[in-house]
């Protein structure tokens, strides 16, 4: 995907990789956050968020720092549930329930909904240890079950290479990048249906950002990817969906292409032409 600035400043989109998203219909549907709003104490972080995620899509979220992006995101799988004084009104539709029902199994829905946080945060323990944590959770607990499974999503993270003949060594001498890898590992390693990723390029470098880029566009062959990024130019290479949200709201919400070549709110231009933010 490349990006281009026309004459009036907004940024074309050619993008060798586009899915025609013209037939998706309402079963394609993983997700969806209807009606949403989200206080901390008094201070109300999300408004009136309505949003569809689309199976085997990756859809990024973007905005300025503080519009409410990544509080968006810890809801989809409820970790905003761990903040004191948090307060949450409307619905966030898995698969056609509702998560926030007070029946709901929030340990099930974790694990369909995986998520991989801005800085890697692989366990300290050796990478075996790091991709079987989840499935022995679970109660999988033969041996050769969990080699199974370690080789498996250290493959589909594309990691096993690198790392076959060092599984029983500390996690934490990975490089940064291979941290991140071996993160999403992990969370590949519990069979999730959707990947939640919050910023999961900011901390790496360049060449670690292009591998983690490229596993992204391989991974939503097979899961859902929702990504949180400040990088425009990331979300327009590897994103299918964008949402711009600002000051807590969802602007405008659409195929990457349309948010990025020909935006229909003005304050959505202004922020991706660089005019703030």
């Amino acid at each position: 995907m490349v990006l281009k600035i026309k004459n009036k400043n907004k940024l074309k989109i050619e993008n060798k990789n586009s899915l025609n998203n013209s037939n998706k219909s309402q079963d394609d549907i993983v997700i969806e956050c209807k009606e949403l709003n989200l206080w901390y104490d008094d201070a109300q972080a999300l408004i009136d968020i309505n949003m569809k995620f689309k199976r085997n899509e990756v859809t990024a979220i973007i905005g300025p720092s503080g519009c409410g992006k990544s509080t968006l995101l810890r809801c989809l799988n409820r970790m905003n549930d761990v903040i004191e004084g948090c307060r949450i009104e409307g619905e966030v539709l898995f698969q056609g329930k509702n998560l926030y029902t007070k029946d709901a199994d929030i340990r099930l829905n974790r694990k369909k909904i995986g998520m991989i946080f801005q800085k890697p945060n692989p366990f300290p323990m050796s990478i075996y240890d790091n991709i079987t944590y989840g499935p022995k959770i679970h109660k999988i607990i033969d041996d050769k079950t969990l080699r199974e499974i370690t080789e498996r999503s250290l493959k589909r993270a594309v990691l096993w290479e690198e790392v076959q003949d060092r599984l029983n060594e500390s996690a934490m001498g990975l490089s940064g990048g291979q941290q991140q890898r071996l993160c999403i590992a992990r969370a590949l390693a519990v069979e999730p249906e959707i990947l939640l990723m919050d910023e999961p390029t900011a901390s790496l470098d360049p060449i670690a950002t292009q591998k983690i880029e490229e596993l992204i566009f391989e991974l939503k062959k097979e899961w859902t990817v929702i990504i949180v990024t400040h990088n425009m130019q990331q979300a327009a290479r590897i994103s299918d969906y964008t949402g711009f949200m600002y000051l807590g709201k969802l602007i405008e919400f659409g195929n990457t292409e349309q948010i990025f070549e020909n935006p229909n709110n003005q304050l959505t231009e202004n922020y991706i032409t660089g005019r703030f933010g």
